[in-house]
């Protein structure tokens, strides 16, 4: 199949400041018509083509000798994306996060008139999609990087979703409270990315996701790693190697210390406790005076259980006053590009001091060392920022920075902007906010995408219904717990849970021949993980004859 690529740029004449508009190009590329990306450099794919950009004014630009257009800081300053087709909507969704990439799959897969089937722009600072509750098995190698972060631009390559990878800057909507014009009749708003990129759209999803609030505590950001990207968890892989390789052959124990027992931090200390082994040991830190006090009462009483068998320490009640270094060396937190190859240094091997001070009465004040400390308390939407303008359009926000969305996830007073996952708030039937899950996130894709394709086609928006089908956490390679809703007080654990836990995944992965990839997978390392278990037994009962 031949590859080909071509996009236009129009003027742009409001007056907006901009960066300089080159790092846009280096690069870009577009996939059999349909992808559009921002690869590192040198990081080409074979049968991908850069594509040429075209000015429309009498200048034209022409590409230098590597195929990347150059374009000067004045002409660049006016630049505005042009979609392919002017006449059909134009839908931009901000973040590839299960909010994000299910919605846009959605819109692939509903059925639309010729003239009303939307171009479909998504927009992501990574390259990959990361299922984030399969994480913590890159920590046990139980999975490879590959089948829970695929690219983009594989996912969507036999869609006609465009992607860009980029940051976005600022957001300047123009359905001002109070407009409820005709769906045909201008644009929504304007978005501005860090590559300088400004994109007018007709729809908007914000689906951008949170990040760790690490300024909670003095110390956390310099000295906490945070687990909620695939960034993070090579840091903390890496770090974990580092140690391992320190302390090989040697009577030193490694101390991990764990901040928060929501599930993350209870997921992240069951996984490394076993990772460990007698190599370590592992300190989980929660304010509460018990772990997961939100999970159901089987995957609480599970999740000890693990905990308790492999040693792990539970300091409940407790606030982690500081973090602070035990001696003078510099930050072992480094930029992942150098994480990866760099021998270990003495910043590498480092130890933390932890004070924790008493939530509750009774408890006295403890001094913690531990040589690596992960940060799972508290999170923060990454929301981006609006542009002022002459009319009220902020976006209406909660305490916690979140977009504030009808029941139909459109945001308050925003017509043409829907808001999910992270970046929205939203209560259920009895008034409780829903949590920060993937499993919300990933339905309420489905009902994005389905009033998505009301609103476009002039329909009645339908009311978004959280429907819990229950809660899943790992505890190890062969260890988790399951507890489904349509069975009252019923858990799943143990091996059983463990093989549940991973058909539901699989299940939900983004498209159907990523899902036939990692399942082939899956078998072939079950089958191998079977062969060397049977041997082992074998070994050990000829050994003992």
């Amino acid at each position: 199949m031949a590859l080909t690529a071509s996009a236009t740029l129009a003027p742009f004449n409001r007056v907006v400041k901009l960066k300089q508009w080159s790092n846009l190009f280096s690069g870009f590329s577009r996939r059999s018509g349909t992808d559009f990306s921002f690869p590192r450099k040198n990081s080409q794919r074979k049968g991908v083509r850069p594509l040429k950009f075209a000015s429309s004014s009498s200048s034209s630009v022409e590409p230098n000798g590597r195929g990347v257009a150059d374009i000067s800081e004045d002409e660049a300053s006016r630049r505005l994306y042009a979609w392919p087709d002017n006449k059909k909507p134009r839908v931009c969704i901000l973040g590839g996060g299960f909010g994000g990439l299910y919605t846009a799959l959605r819109l692939e897969s509903l059925v639309w008139p010729d003239e009303k089937k939307p171009q479909v722009l998504l927009v992501d600072q990574s390259e990959r999609f990361v299922f984030k509750p399969m994480l913590y098995e890159l920590l046990s190698g139980e999975v490879d990087e590959w089948e829970i972060a695929p690219r983009f631009t594989d996912l969507l390559a036999s869609t006609s979703v465009l992607f860009f990878q980029d940051k976005v800057k600022s957001l300047h909507p123009c359905d001002h409270l109070g407009w409820n014009g005709p769906s045909s009749s201008t644009c929504g708003g304007t978005i501005h990315l860090e590559s300088g990129l400004l994109i007018e759209y007709d729809w908007l999803v914000l689906a951008l996701g949170a990040e760790t609030k690490l300024d909670l505590v003095p110390g956390a950001a310099e000295f906490a790693l945070p687990f909620s990207t695939l960034e993070d968890a090579r840091r903390v892989d890496y770090k974990l190697k580092t140690l391992e390789r320190r302390n090989f052959g040697k009577n030193s124990l490694i101390r991990v210390a764990v901040v928060g027992c929501g599930y993350s931090g209870v997921e992240l200390a069951a996984t490394i406790s076993e990772r460990l082994q007698d190599k370590g040991t592992v300190q989980a830190i929660n304010v509460e005076k018990t772990i997961c006090p939100l999970a159901p009462p089987g995957n609480r009483e599970a999740a000890l259980k693990v905990l308790s068998t492999r040693k792990v320490q539970l300091l409940l009640g407790y606030l982690v006053r500081s973090i602070r270094r035990a001696g003078n060396v510099e930050s072992s937190v480094k930029p992942v590009e150098s994480v990866v190859k760099e021998i270990p240094t003495e910043s590498d091997l480092e130890k933390y001091i932890l004070e924790l001070q008493p939530a509750e009465r009774g408890l006295k004040s403890q001094i913690l060392e531990s040589d690596l400390v992960l940060w799972t308390v508290g999170s923060k939407p990454l929301l981006p920022q609006v542009e002022p303008c002459d009319w009220p359009h902020g976006l209406p926000l909660n305490a916690r920075g979140q977009a504030e969305t009808d029941e139909t996830l459109r945001v308050k007073g925003h017509p043409r902007i829907f808001a999910l996952g992270d970046s929205s708030t939203l209560r259920d039937s009895n008034g409780r906010a829903l949590p920060a899950t993937a499993q919300v996130a990933f339905q309420q894709a489905d009902f994005a995408g389905w009033n998505l394709w009301a609103a476009i086609n002039d329909r009645p928006l339908l009311p978004f219904r959280f429907q819990n089908l229950g809660e899943m956490m790992t505890l190890g390679r062969n260890d988790a717990a399951l507890s489904p809703t349509f069975v009252e007080g019923l858990t799943i654990e143990g091996p059983i849970g463990h093989t549940a836990r991973k058909i539901a995944y699989l299940i939900r992965l983004p498209t159907d021949e990523h899902r036939f990839k990692v399942g082939i997978s899956w078998l072939a390392k079950t089958a191998i993980d079977s062969i060397a278990s049977v041997q082992s037994t074998l070994s050990k009962v000829l050994s003992s004859q």
